[in-house]
């Protein structure tokens, strides 16, 4: 794999952080929803994003 210019580096570190928070602020509101159906829905989305920053995180590998 061709190594990252520093642009691309701080391109994924925050795209790693975004993930990272958005899928905290989900399981947050998940916790706190009583609706099933929309908490099911906030897990899922936080899952999402955890998958997507493990796949970000794989290109720093």
């Amino acid at each position: 794999m061709p190594q990252l210019n520093q642009m691309e580096l701080q391109n994924l570190r925050h795209f790693i952080g975004s993930h990272e928070t958005a899928a905290q602020k989900l399981k947050t509101y998940a916790q706190q929803c009583q609706d099933p159906q929309i908490k099911q829905m906030f897990q899922k989305s936080a899952q999402d994003a955890e998958n997507t920053m493990q796949r970000f995180l794989s290109f720093l590998q």
